[in-house]
């Protein structure tokens, strides 16, 4: 297992004497032979099969030189180890969703990822393994010729280095073959400085290859948890609404009803009353839990009603200056909704604010709240607040959720969340 890079490496002591020159020659090398493969494969799939497109044999040939990305880019990913890099990510390539060849390919083609593995490709054959090819001619080749100068004299009688340099004298010969050594040291470095650069363009690029559609289905995975969460949350709201609270209502009715039969003043009335008192009580306590769960003022008039119902069920005084002509986006309001509501309860309890303000409004594609309350301040989203779940929830919405609470006072919350009014306010 490969415990350091080419380029942790290069700045420890013993690199010369340790096999880091010799893989950095070895990636270099065989990136510039394999590059120079795949420009051939390339170019004759291209050549030969534009040339044959009329006729059958000529369209596969352009779906292989289309598909020779795939092994391409593993061969690179393998090739990485040589200098020290990985692993990197492979490339999200579907499942095709039937048997068969024809589904297969249909699948491959049609991916972003198999495009990108061939301009990949390109580049390799194109770029990249030239400069490899040249870093290893200079850094290796040229000091290494020098290095065998005396020998070349040995056998011919003179070595010529250059067309215009002839050496043929063993003082000369062994001159330059000393320099070839002090130049083979610095290639050395030279060397394992070109295979870190070329290592991390490569894993760059492959790494973004097979991270971003990644990165996209881990954000979409996030929204459609959160639509998920808020249809929970909706079914919940119905069932309690229409199932339970209307059994309570019953109960209640019932209970009242027993009250009137009950003889006046006796153990039986004191019961009866004791338990109408605990039904409507318990009734209370369910509507409030309603309405926490997805309050109907919301979904009908929108997150300025809400917002305004929020506040006068405040234990703090508040003071909304919200403007909001037009509806938003439900999961927008909804979203907004929890976080004013989080604010108010955490101003009630833990701030001991005497008033709170909340303002805002739409302007230029963005829905911006800020609440502010007058309390002792040094609130942190850390603290179990509430805060962090309500910013995760903004943020899968492009949003941006805010806290600046310094000891002292005062705190502001703000949000900011990029959306589209949908229609107008009822």
């Amino acid at each position: 297992m490969i415990s350091m890079t080419v380029w942790q490496a290069l700045s420890r002591r013993g690199y010369l004497g340790s096999a880091w020159p010799w893989r950095a020659v070895a990636f270099l090398a065989s990136g510039a032979v394999f590059g120079a493969v795949v420009l051939v494969v390339i170019v004759a799939g291209a050549v030969v099969g534009g040339a044959t497109a009329v006729a059958l044999v000529g369209l596969p040939l352009l779906v292989l030189t289309a598909l020779c990305g795939i092994p391409v880019a593993a061969v690179e990913r393998w090739r990485l180890r040589l200098a020290g890099v990985g692993p990197v990510p492979l490339a999200e390539h579907r499942v095709p969703d039937a048997p068969g060849l024809t589904r297969w390919l249909t699948v491959r083609l049609t991916e972003a990822a198999t495009w990108r593995e061939l301009a990949y490709a390109v580049l390799l054959g194109l770029v990249l393994w030239p400069l490899d090819a040249l870093v290893v001619a200079f850094a290796a080749g040229v000091p290494l010729f020098l290095l065998a100068t005396p020998l070349l004299v040995a056998v011919d009688g003179e070595a010529k280095v250059v067309k215009l340099w002839t050496v043929d004298t063993w003082p000369a010969a062994f001159g330059v073959a000393a320099a070839g050594v002090a130049l083979l040291v610095v290639g050395a470095y030279v060397l394992g400085l070109g295979a870190g650069a070329r290592a991390e363009v490569a894993k760059a690029l492959l790494g973004a290859f097979g991270d971003s559609e990644r990165v996209t289905e881990l954000v979409r995975s996030r929204v459609r948890l959160v639509d998920a969460f808020e249809a929970e949350r909706r079914r919940i709201e119905r069932d309690l609404h229409d199932g339970a609270q209307q059994r309570l209502v019953a109960l209640t009715m019932t209970l009242g009803l027993a009250r009137l039969d009950a003889p006046p003043g006796g153990p039986l009335a004191d019961q009866l009353a004791k338990a109408h008192g605990e039904a409507e009580k318990v009734l209370a306590e369910l509507r409030e839990l309603i309405h926490g769960i997805h309050p109907k003022v919301l979904a009908d008039y929108g997150l300025e009603a809400a917002v305004a119902d929020a506040a006068d069920r405040s234990a703090v005084p508040v003071d909304v200056e919200l403007d909001l002509p037009e509806r938003l986006p439900q999961p927008v309001e909804t979203a907004a909704y929890f976080v004013v509501c989080e604010a108010l309860a955490n101003a009630a309890k833990h701030s001991g604010a005497s008033r709170v303000t909340i303002g805002g409004g739409h302007q230029d594609g963005r829905l911006t709240l800020h609440i502010r309350d007058d309390g002792h301040g040094g609130a942190t989203s850390a603290n179990g607040t509430g805060l962090t779940g309500l910013a995760d929830r903004v943020s899968v919405l492009d949003g941006r959720l805010s806290l600046s609470s310094p000891p002292g006072g005062p705190t502001l919350l703000r949000v900011e969340i990029p959306c589209r009014p949908t229609e107008p306010r009822a």
